[in-house]
């Protein structure tokens, strides 16, 4: 009896994925196009004659090609898929994807506002006669700034410690306006403290003078339109709108804000240490990636600077 032909393979594994997988005709679609694309690029007419080099040269050649390593993944697992149902109808002597990986994804750098925008979106945070919730906002928005906050620490924060009672527990971050400082307990259930500047902290004062007393009875430092404690994606939210309205030309969210001050703090200090703790990551690697901001603000300042860097 004559071996199918690879078309009556694939025919036979996508006739199975929808009758006993039940996925969509666009999964199906995508299947059969990347199936396709695999014979074409080999030339292949029978699929156990590939080998685990066939793959590895398909993949370059993806690559070379400029197809995105989340594509060429895609692909790799949606062949390594087909291989191992083939292997159950007829002898195969490996699957030949597996171990193939894709090229790595581009790490994507953080986005940071230039230090302008940053001081022009925190001055433009309140009219000249604010209301509590502009007052709210703009200490939320210094001390985001300020000490790089996850928007989860910073909706976490309490006025002050609250110990543990009744059965309650105790605070996971609280303000010291004095020692300008704000505790914090970031993740890993890691306690660090970060430093709050001036104008952070004269925000937060404002703030609090007219700050009302939390409808639930807790000690939030930050209070949304009900007067409970605010959630993070209020913050985002308040956050989006403001840098709309101040004319900042990028989507601003919390993350950005601690971006920023990560990229700025280290430009100023080359401190790659003290930007880790303030930063509360475990690994310095978590860090480095902000080394790579730091190197595109100098080759900019270069491009701009340098006689010889001129563009034409």
């Amino acid at each position: 009896m004559d071996t199918p032909a690879a078309d009556d393979w694939t025919g036979r594994y996508l006739a199975e994925l929808k009758t006993q997988r039940q996925l969509s005709g666009h999964t199906i679609a995508a299947y059969r196009r990347d199936l396709a694309e695999l014979a074409r690029l080999t030339g292949q007419a029978d699929w156990a004659a590939l080998t685990h080099f066939d793959i590895r040269r398909v993949t370059a050649k993806l690559h070379a090609e400029g197809q995105s390593a989340a594509s060429i993944a895609r692909k790799l697992s949606g062949w390594r898929g087909f291989f191992d149902w083939l292997s159950r109808q007829r002898p195969l002597a490996a699957n030949p994807a597996d171990g193939v990986r894709a090229p790595r994804r581009p790490k994507r750098l953080p986005k940071a506002l230039a230090v302008d925008d940053a001081v022009q979106l925190m001055e433009k945070t309140t009219s000249g006669h604010p209301e509590p919730a502009e007052l709210c906002d703009r200490a939320m928005f210094e001390l985001l700034y300020s000490s790089g906050l996850r928007v989860s620490e910073l909706a976490g924060l309490d006025v002050h410690h609250v110990p543990a009672r009744d059965g309650q527990p105790a605070s996971l971050g609280w303000l010291e306006l004095e020692a300008q400082e704000v505790v914090v307990t970031g993740k890993g259930n890691k306690m660090r403290r970060v430093p709050v500047g001036g104008p952070a902290r004269a925000a937060l004062e404002a703030w609090l003078a007219v700050r009302p007393p939390a409808r639930d009875g807790s000690a939030a430092l930050f209070l949304s339109a009900r007067d409970t404690r605010i959630s993070p994606r209020v913050v985002q939210y308040r956050l989006k709108a403001h840098a709309h309205k101040a004319g900042m030309p990028v989507h601003v969210h919390p993350h950005v804000l601690r971006h920023s001050f990560a990229s700025h703090v280290l430009q100023s200090s080359g401190d790659l240490r003290a930007v880790q703790e303030l930063l509360g990551h475990a690994s310095i690697t978590s860090t480095q990636i902000y080394t790579s901001l730091d190197f595109q603000h100098l080759a900019a300042v270069y491009d701009r600077a340098h006689p010889r860097a001129k563009r034409k």
